[in-house]
């Protein structure tokens, strides 16, 4: 595993939360009706390798230590959280309130970065679904619905 400097002052246990992050935010964003479909779930490994080389260059060797498994993680994950009811929903947030304080443990700058660049992942993912069934619905655009 490659030590990220900013991880130093960390437990075992809190850096692998970390590295987990992308996941857990993914599979919170890819996560409507009781499932995850293909497409969000083939988006999110995809954006997981992207990351690797477009991240802002303070979060690259963060990227680049969790694409190292992101894709066994995220089916994992997402199995362990399958179906997606109240209750999984639950346990799941859990982990990700979790994930706030030990980002809070963080250099100021880093974890202000780290948060923007997992907000802008979810919002990657979730936007992932919306744009095939807009593409579907309306295969041209329309000013002001798909623009």
């Amino acid at each position: 595993m490659l030590m990220i400097k900013h991880f130093e002052k960390l437990t075992k246990e809190e850096t692998a939360l970390l590295l987990k992050a992308p996941v857990l935010v993914s599979v919170l964003a890819a996560s409507w009706a009781h499932g995850i479909s293909k497409k969000a779930s083939a988006d999110a490994i995809k954006l997981a390798h992207l990351k690797t080389f477009t991240a802002v260059p303070l979060l690259q060797p963060y990227y680049k230590e969790v694409e190292q498994d992101f894709k066994t993680s995220f089916e994992a994950v997402v199995k362990e959280f399958a179906p997606f009811d109240e209750e999984k929903m639950m346990e799941l947030r859990k982990q990700l309130l979790e994930l706030d304080k030990v980002i809070a443990r963080l250099d100021k700058e880093y974890a202000a970065t780290l948060l923007w660049s997992l907000s802008r992942f979810a919002a990657h993912v979730k936007k992932a679904d919306r744009v095939l069934i807009e593409n579907f619905i309306f295969p041209f655009k329309l000013p002001g619905l798909t623009d």
